[in-house]
């Protein structure tokens, strides 16, 4: 299923004729390449201390002697190809280039007594479902790191082997009904770096995820690129890239197929000491998932600003371009731009409902003093969508200062699941967690000074009768749609626009 899936991926990116896609789908050829060794810098084979290399000894003590061996000197270490090496937890260190050359595999232990807190991590999940009946521990509670790194500065993961996570052997079921893989007790992230500077990660493939692929908490000069993805489309909680509480990043030229988030920026209250996500940018990417392709949120324990979206390709998601502020701190200054996306409907237990564009601001409890979104800009996006645009700020905070300009999008159905409703999650403050609503094109609400011009909605052959609106607003202000083209679903019904 899996090569059918990427010849049809290749196929749709080269018919589209999309000179960025093409850009990136050239740049991945070339950096196809084994990187060559910084001259003068010594190379430490993970061989020669002792590794086997044969998918069944456990070679993280071989593995990480090398490591240790090069961080004395600033070296390099070379994972050879031709081999797969079974590893727990890996600690990198800074100064060196952990190097997977050719088809090296780094495969993932299945022994949660092999990651550094491990046996801890699974006990407390344990303890925790005994203590409260059927009450499913968050994902981050049950996670264990096969790499990571502790302010390695300088540290650089780089070369064209594989990290294979082995989703398969961490999952106790497959739920037919919800369709989607249910978790074990225990399943560990593929890297997560922490407060590393000047750290590069380039070209190598994160395989078949448990949980999360790529997470940077608290980084800062950071360039990810050429790095592709491949975790099951099925499998929740399998975010592709989440830089978390860092600061000047690039994320380019990278393809990532992911059940769950595919890039997305946040700040979440976990590693809340690590302080704001700014001056972030992400370009040339190719996404497939079944959760939102390109998305700041949900969690903004401190601020998100300096944000910039462009050049991306979103081939399947469940939110095409997606905003969500569900706590205290602000989310402004951000752009989404030259990008094309497909979102529709999946299962109900997804997250999403089929959203083209989704900016929304919700408390994520009673409690939550929620911060405000602003500034958002939108320009030449283009995409298919089951379910509105939305632009939905609420009571307690407003949204204010969004500019589209050149957006299409063409509404239809074509999925089998329920519509007629938004995704509010996550949020427990009395707004509803799924809102049944119509679909108009564009949704504006609790909003101020938004700007849509040359914006353009049409609609596909499939017009269930919640279809409505163009565009519809409420309890805005300052709303201008100059240019603004397109009827309404059913235009002997409903109006073209409608604001009240």
């Amino acid at each position: 299923m899996r090569q059918l899936r990427l010849s049809r991926r290749r196929a749709i990116e080269l018919l589209a004729g999309l000179s960025a896609t093409l850009a990136c789908g050239l740049g991945s050829v070339l950096r196809a390449q084994t990187q060559p060794a910084r001259p003068g810098r010594r190379e430490f084979n993970v061989r020669d201390f002792g590794a086997a290399g044969d998918g069944a000894t456990l070679d993280t003590a071989a593995v990480q002697r090398t490591i240790d061996a090069a961080a004395d000197v600033r070296g390099r270490v070379i994972v050879p190809g031709g081999r797969n090496y079974l590893v727990g937890t890996l600690e990198l260190k800074g100064g060196i280039d952990f190097h997977l050359a050719d088809d090296a595999v780094l495969r993932a232990s299945t022994r949660p007594d092999d990651y550094a807190g491990g046996a801890a991590v699974l006990a407390a999940v344990r303890g925790r479902r005994n203590r409260v009946a059927g009450l499913e521990p968050d994902p981050a509670e049950r996670a264990a790191n096969l790499l990571t790194a502790h302010e390695a500065h300088g540290l650089s993961i780089s070369g064209t082997g594989r990290i294979d996570g082995r989703f398969r052997e961490f999952m106790a079921s497959y739920d037919e009904k919800d369709e989607w893989w249910r978790a074990g007790p225990f399943r560990p992230n593929l890297a997560v770096l922490f407060g590393c500077r000047d750290l590069e990660v380039r070209d190598l493939t994160f395989h078949d995820a448990a949980i999360r692929s790529l997470h940077l908490v608290g980084c800062e000069r950071v360039l990810v690129d050429g790095v592709k993805v491949r975790s099951q489309l099925d499998m929740p909680n399998t975010d592709g890239i989440d830089p978390d509480h860092c600061r000047d990043v690039e994320i380019r030229n990278c393809d990532v197929v992911c059940g769950d988030d595919a890039i997305t920026v946040k700040a979440s209250r976990a590693f809340a000491s690590w302080g704001e996500s700014s001056n972030i940018r992400v370009h040339d990417c190719v996404i497939e998932t079944q959760d939102a392709g390109l998305k700041i949120g949900t969690e903004t324990a401190c601020p998100v600003h300096n944000v910039r979206f462009e050049r991306c390709t979103i081939l399947g998601s469940s939110r095409g371009l997606c905003i969500q502020l569900r706590d205290e701190a602000d989310v402004h200054d951000v752009l989404f731009r030259d990008i094309t996306f497909k979102a529709r409907c999946h299962s109900d237990p997804w997250w999403g409902r089929g959203e083209a564009i989704s900016f929304t601001a919700l408390p994520r409890t009673a409690d939550t003093r929620l911060g405000r979104l602003q500034d958002i800009r939108v320009e030449n996006v283009t995409g298919f969508a089951e379910n509105s645009v939305r632009i939905s700020g609420c009571r307690e905070s407003r949204i204010r200062g969004v500019a589209f300009d050149n957006v299409a999008v063409t509404l239809d159905r074509e999925s089998k699941y329920r519509g007629g409703a938004w995704d509010n999650r996550p949020t427990t403050s009395g707004y509803p967690q799924i809102e049944e609503h119509g679909t108009p094109g564009i949704d504006v609400r609790f909003a101020d000074s938004v700007a849509l011009r040359r914006c353009r909605i049409a609609w596909g052959p499939h017009r269930p009768d919640y279809f409505t609106h163009a565009l519809e607003a409420r309890d805005v202000t300052g709303l201008s749609y100059p240019g603004f083209a397109g009827e309404s679903a059913h235009p002997e019904r409903d109006a073209a626009v409608s604001v009240s």
